[in-house]
């Protein structure tokens, strides 16, 4: 066999250990519709397996943005997986449809088989909690593009949900309570602005710990995965009349929570209705952030906001009581045509 690709900076060999080593890993996803198509063209899912009278499709598809540069920072790549799958999930979820699939790409500037084994790994681990199925990807090894010890990481994801169960925003009324699930921290938004702050400016350490994080590593703090919702939202869709559902993502309050509202809606959110991650507060101390712009970047403590009727808020706070999922009754919707924080 020729190495002139070798030469090139392309090791197809590493790439053929790679896909063996990812098999495992992939294998654990499968769900019910799934077909072994791992290795084909094209990743394959039976739709009639769910049942669906009327189903609808809702389609999504993310990265992990500049997050990244502190993975390889850390040597830390086990975790950015489940943020790929977080970020894509989440947001078919707010549709009500139940992710079903998903698909990775991943470009690295060299084929590191046990590398590549991590980063799958933390898909599988995503997919896990989303319970949706890895059902095909693609690993591109780009000299040239990407320095040897850098890559880049996205996803593609499908829900599915019954046509009459779709949220589309048509049921929110003012007056309704919006309920607000915790974080687990940054997630994987604002980390431009975290590495201007914290390690450009601030000239702090990822690799120490700090007493403003309980004595946490701060790498560690900032790695933490972005939590996936699937299983609390699933929980709760055939037991309460869900109005509409909101992920924080970037943007942060001021522009995710009127994505699932009507026009001239507003809410009125009490920021002080729920707990604070100590990052946020070191992130806007460091930096010198008000409180309104760390708003408008990060999610500040609560990474997913249901709307629900007053009369169904014990019962969707029970219901995620049962499943150990920490919730909070944060505000309302209004009439106000704006998002209203009160501090």
């Amino acid at each position: 066999m020729s190495n002139k690709y070798r030469e090139a900076g392309v090791d197809l060999e590493a790439g053929y250990e790679s896909v063996r080593l990812i098999k495992d890993h992939v294998a654990r996803t499968k769900i019910r519709g799934a077909i072994d198509s791992i290795g084909a063209f094209g990743g394959m899912f039976d739709l009639s397996a769910l049942h669906m009278k009327e189903p609808v499709l809702v389609s999504g598809t993310d990265g992990v943005g500049t997050k990244l540069m502190l993975a390889f920072e850390m040597d830390k790549h086990d975790t950015v997986g489940v943020d790929a799958v977080a970020m894509c999930v989440n947001d078919v979820l707010v549709q009500g449809a139940a992710p079903i699939f998903f698909l990775d790409y991943l470009a690295v500037g060299k084929n590191e088989p046990k590398k590549i084994e991590q980063l799958v790994k933390g898909v599988a681990d995503g997919c896990v909690q989303a319970e949706c199925a890895l059902i095909g990807g693609e690993t591109a090894e780009m000299p040239d593009m990407y320095a040897k010890n850098h890559y880049d990481i996205a996803g593609f994801c499908v829900g599915a949900v019954e046509k009459s169960k779709l949220l589309d925003g048509q049921s929110i009324a003012s007056g309704q309570v919006l309920i607000g699930l915790t974080s687990s921290g940054c997630h994987s938004n604002g980390f431009s602005l975290v590495r201007k702050v914290l390690f450009k400016d601030g000239h702090l350490d990822p690799h120490l710990a700090y007493e403003e994080l309980d004595g946490k590593i701060l790498g560690d703090v900032l790695l933490t995965p972005t939590k996936i919702y699937v299983k609390a939202i699933k929980h709760l869709l055939d037991k309460v009349n869900i109005k509409g559902m909101s992920h924080i993502t970037g943007g942060g309050f001021y522009e995710n929570v009127p994505r699932m509202l009507k026009k001239g809606q507003g809410v009125t959110i009490d920021m002080g209705a729920f707990p604070r991650p100590k990052i946020f507060d070191l992130i806007a101390k460091t930096g010198n952030i008000a409180w309104a712009e760390m708003a408008n970047v990060f999610n500040m403590g609560i990474g997913f906001i249901l709307a629900v009727e007053r009369e169904d808020v014990n019962t969707v706070l029970n219901l995620l009581k049962e499943i150990q999922e920490e919730a909070y009754v944060i505000g309302e919707v209004t009439d106000s045509g704006s998002v209203d924080l009160k501090w």
